[in-house]
C-alpha cells in the first residue's frame, strides 16, 4: 500500500485522467434529471434508505447524494483505513447522526470518557437527541455498560487537555458495543483508530482537513453497515455537506500530512519552552514524558500532534490577559489552521460543561500554525511577560 502522504495527494482522483481534467469538477446541482418515473422512484428509495447509487442511476437530489461529497468521503476512508466514510455539514452534525442512529436502533445509552470537546459533552449531557449518558474514565468502561448501551465515545488526544486514551484497551472493555473515537486532534496522519478496533472515527473536518479556517464540515469513517445507517440519517435530517465545501475539504487533504508534521514541530518547541517559565504551572503536551504515561506516542500515535495546553499562575485573570495580549497569535476558537490560535476553554468551548468536569480556569489551549516558530514564541513570550 502507498505511503499516507501519497494517498493524501491522490485519493479519490483515479478517474480524472480519463475525464481529461487535472482537478475534480464541482457539481453544484441541487436536482438531477429522472430517466423515468419508475427508475427515478427506485433511485430515490435506494438513496433515501442510505444505500449507494447504482451505475447509471439518477442522483435525484443533492440532499441524497453528490459526487464531490462522495469523493471526499472515499478519500477520508482511504486515509483512515476504513471501508467507507459519511460526510456532514459540521462535526456536530456528524456526531449527532451517530447518536440519532444509536437511538433509532433502540440502544440510547452512551458511555462517554471525559474529557471531550465541549460541544460533544454538551449534547450528551443535555439528552437533547434522546440519549442518556454515563460518564466514566479509561479503565472503567466495562463497569459503565448497560444492556441498552449503543455507543462508547472517546476523544484522543482529548480536547482541551490533550489527554491520551488507549483505544485498544477501551475497545476491549466495550466488548460488542461500538466505540466512536474523535480523531480530530490527531488526524489520520498521526493516528488511525480503526486499526486499534474503533468502529467509528469522527472528525470535525473544519479543523485540519480544511486547514485554512474557511470551510466547515464533519465526517465519520465507518464500517459499511454503519455508513448505511449514517447516510440514512443524513438523508432524512438534511445535515448534508455542501458540494463546494466537499471540494475544498478534499483539496485540503492533499497537504494534510505536511501541515500536521510542520505544526507538530512548532508545538513541541513551544511546549518545551513553556516548561521553563516560572509563571506557567503546568504544560500539557503528549510529547512530554509525564503527559504520556502509557507510552502511546510511538505506538498508537506516530507523533504528539500540534495542540498543547498550559496553566498559568493567576488563574482566569492571567489567562485572559495573556490571550488578549497576543498579537501574532489569534485569540479565537477552533484549531488545525495555518495560523496559530489561542483560546480559553473554560470560558468558551467548554463553558456548557458541568463545573466538576470543566477545564481549569487557568488553562489556555494553543493550536500551532505554520508561522516561523521563533515569531510565534516571541509573541507568546511578550504576552506572558506583559501579564
Amino acid at each position: 500500500m502507498a505511503h499516507l502522504d501519497t494517498i493524501a495527494v491522490h485519493s479519490a482522483r483515479e478517474d480524472l485522467t480519463g475525464r481529461g481534467v487535472h482537478v475534480p469538477p464541482i457539481d453544484l446541482s441541487t436536482t438531477y434529471p429522472l430517466p423515468s418515473l419508475d427508475a427515478g422512484g427506485a433511485a430515490y428509495e435506494t438513496l433515501a434508505t442510505g444505500h449507494r447509487p447504482g451505475d447509471g442511476d439518477s442522483l435525484v437530489y443533492q440532499r441524497l447524494w453528490n459526487p464531490n461529497v462522495d469523493r471526499f468521503e472515499r478519500a477520508v476512508a482511504e486515509l483512515e483505513r476504513t471501508a467507507e466514510a459519511v460526510a456532514f455539514a459540521s462535526g456536530m452534525a456528524a456526531l449527532s447522526a451517530a447518536l440519532v442512529a444509536t437511538v433509532a436502533a433502540g440502544r440510547p445509552h452512551v458511555v462517554a470518557v471525559r474529557p471531550l470537546y465541549g460541544g460533544t459533552d454538551h449534547v450528551l449531557a443535555s439528552g437533547l437527541l434522546g440519549t442518556r449518558v454515563t460518564w466514566t474514565a479509561p479503565g472503567a468502561v466495562a463497569a459503565a455498560l448497560q444492556p441498552d448501551t449503543g455507543l462508547v465515545v472517546v476523544e484522543t488526544p482529548a480536547n482541551p487537555t490533550v489527554d491520551l486514551v488507549d483505544i485498544a484497551a477501551v475497545v476491549a472493555e466495550a466488548g460488542d458495543v461500538p466505540v466512536l473515537v474523535d480523531n480530530t486532534f490527531a488526524t489520520p496522519t498521526l493516528q488511525q483508530p480503526a486499526h486499534h478496533g474503533a468502529t467509528l472515527v469522527l472528525h470535525s473536518a473544519t479543523k485540519f482537513f480544511g486547514g485554512h479556517g474557511d470551510v466547515m464540515g464533519g465526517v465519520v469513517a465507518a464500517t459499511p453497515a454503519w455508513a448505511n445507517r449514517l447516510r440514512q440519517v443524513r438523508a432524512v435530517t438534511g445535515g448534508v455537506l455542501h458540494p463546494l465545501a466537499a471540494y475544498e475539504l478534499h483539496r485540503g487533504l492533499q497537504t494534510l500530512p505536511l501541515r500536521v508534521r510542520a505544526q507538530q514541530e512548532t508545538a513541541a518547541l513551544l511546549a518545551e519552552r513553556l516548561t521553563t517559565r516560572a509563571d506557567v504551572t503546568r504544560v500539557l503536551y503528549p510529547g512530554l514524558k509525564e503527559c504520556d504515561p502509557l507510552g502511546l506516542v510511538g505506538t498508537q500515535m506516530s507523533g504528539p500532534g500540534s495542540l498543547l495546553a498550559f496553566e498559568l499562575r493567576g488563574g482566569w485573570a492571567a489567562a485572559a490577559r495573556v490571550s488578549q495580549r497576543c498579537r501574532l497569535i489569534t485569540h479565537a476558537v477552533s484549531l488545525g489552521g495555518v495560523d496559530t490560535l489561542v483560546q480559553h476553554p473554560a470560558g468558551l468551548t467548554h463553558r456548557p460543561v458541568t463545573a466538576d468536569a470543566r477545564p481549569g480556569e487557568a488553562l489556555l489551549r494553543i493550536s500551532a500554525g505554520l508561522e516561523h516558530v521563533e515569531d510565534v514564541w516571541t509573541d507568546l513570550e511578550q504576552a506572558l511577560d506583559a501579564s
